[in-house]
């Protein structure tokens, strides 16, 4: 048993996790809706789910990562009503659905590609499971769950809590949202033809004019949201499977539909964890069109927004991301993220210099225990923040040892570097950004040390003084100990 507890939303409780299959666990995250650029509120969720998914695999299982591309399904405002999404940014940019999808999609992934970000095994699209989702609601038709009208499916929702509990997952209860649907219901069009304002529509019949469209047993037309994250779940995961990944805003109605659907087909709960990360705000305030904070990706990383004092590289974002708990608002500012970009930096030069520390008979501090924590920490709910607290008590100990205050044995010292790499790198999946050019880089400094060095044997103090300001004055911090000089930026 890994040890590893996970807060599961459905059970609204932390349980220890155990996989389906032994040594293997199924994961599924929503992904995009790609009819724009990716923003901030698409950079957490991927590296929150990343980190789950490293962590998973060095713990020794294998993990089957799918995330769905929603292309298709995704109507104006999450209803049943209106134009879908990706139809409407192809009408506005004068060309075809799938061009805009396909563009959004390569955007979102190179997002992830520089964030560090896993790609997962399997990227289903939901417009090529077109058939598996037709399949899908003949399933719940014939279980007496769902009704066409006028060419579209519905699922009754009623007729569904007869024997489930429909709202679990999100805490919502069903009387209280019978009674605010039916104010609701007066203000919408196209609610007329449902049974009850809370049924949700599994397939839309498509308007003439409508772009995207498929011939199906009830004419043409389109599938709706909810639909195409449980036939892919499905098809690539099984009827039940480990972990179900996103953030809290697709709690209701997105999650919850996903589950009255599954279990009408299968009558089962898809997944038997439910996980969900929050969202990030910006400034104390949640992203709006309205109050103009949105930030794009590109933007946080060239600093070209207004809201933006700066650049930001993306190993600062992520590293940014992973000082809060996943569970918890994270609260974007300037101060935030250079505080951050302050914070990363002294952890990769802590990483650098223990590689180049002396060695010792004797050890004064045993490296395990902060293993031992770390690992305590992201058994415990993926508890990221203690895990960083505790890779900066190694930064201690590390400057420690460099400045000759405290010893470390040959073991310890091992420890230590292992203990960056794995932590840092392979589970928080924090590097470098400029690994291409540092062996050039340091064999260039390590010429630079030996003329200074050389300067300082001929007494030509000048040269070595000169040598030292012009290397600071670059952004590089040289320091002179007994075994020679070492440099940092």
């Amino acid at each position: 048993m890994s040890g590893l507890q996970l807060y599961n939303t459905f059970a609204r409780k932390t349980e220890t996790f155990t996989p389906i299959h032994k040594q293997h666990v199924g994961l599924y995250v929503c992904g995009p809706t790609v009819y724009g650029p990716p923003h901030m509120g698409h950079v957490r969720g991927p590296v929150v789910f990343d980190v789950l998914r490293r962590y998973l695999e060095f713990l020794g299982y294998k993990v089957r990562h799918v995330r769905n591309i929603t292309d298709v399904g995704h109507l104006v405002g999450d209803g049943d009503e209106g134009e879908d999404k990706l139809s409407k940014q192809a009408r506005l940019e004068q060309t075809e659905p799938m061009e805009i999808a396909q563009a959004y999609t390569v955007a979102y992934n190179e997002m992830c590609r520089i964030m560090n970000v896993l790609p997962p095994n399997i990227e289903p699209r939901a417009s090529g499971h077109i058939i598996e989702q037709i399949e899908m609601i003949q399933s719940i038709i014939q279980a007496g769950l769902a009704y066409e009208v006028n060419g579209s499916v519905y699922f009754d929702v009623l007729a569904y809590a007869k024997s489930n509990d429909y709202g679990k997952l999100s805490g919502r209860i069903l009387e209280d949202l019978i009674a605010g649907a039916g104010n609701e219901a007066r203000e919408l069009e196209g609610q007329e033809e449902k049974r009850n304002p809370n049924d949700f529509a599994l397939w839309k019949k498509a308007a003439p004019e409508h772009i995207m469209q498929w011939s199906s047993p009830w004419g043409k037309g389109y599938p709706g949201w909810h639909i195409e994250c449980s036939a892919m779940s499905r098809k690539y995961l099984g009827d039940v499977f480990d972990i179900h990944g996103g953030g809290m805003d697709l709690l209701f109605p997105h999650h919850e539909s996903e589950i009255a659907q599954s279990t009408a087909c299968t009558g089962h709960n898809p997944a038997r964890f439910w996980v969900h990360h929050n969202m990030i705000t910006i400034n104390g305030q949640k992203m709006a069109k309205s109050l103009n904070n949105g930030i794009l990706a590109d933007e946080l990383f060239t600093g070209k927004h207004p809201l933006l004092a700066q650049a930001y590289s993306p190993m600062t974002i992520r590293f940014f991301i992973l000082q809060a708990h996943y569970r918890g608002t994270l609260d974007f500012s300037n101060e935030a993220l250079q505080a951050a970009e302050k914070g990363l930096q002294r952890l990769w030069n802590a990483a650098e210099t223990a590689g180049k520390l002396p060695v010792s008979d004797v050890s004064e501090y045993n490296i395990a225990d902060i293993e031992d924590a770390c690992r305590k920490s992201m058994n415990d709910d993926l508890n990221t923040p203690q895990v960083i607290a505790h890779l900066f008590e190694a930064v201690r100990i590390c400057n420690s040892v460099a400045d000759g205050k405290m010893k470390l044995d040959q073991g310890n010292v091992d420890s230590l570097n292992t203990l960056f790499s794995t932590w840092l790198s392979r589970i928080l999946g924090i590097q470098p950004e400029k690994e291409t050019n540092d062996a050039a880089l340091d064999g260039v400094m390590q010429m630079l040390l030996e003329m200074r060095a050389q300067a300082k044997a001929d007494k030509n103090y000048a040269l070595s003084d000169e040598i030292r300001n012009k290397l600071t004055a670059l952004g590089f911090s040289i320091k002179d100990g007994k075994e020679g000089s070492s440099w940092s930026l």
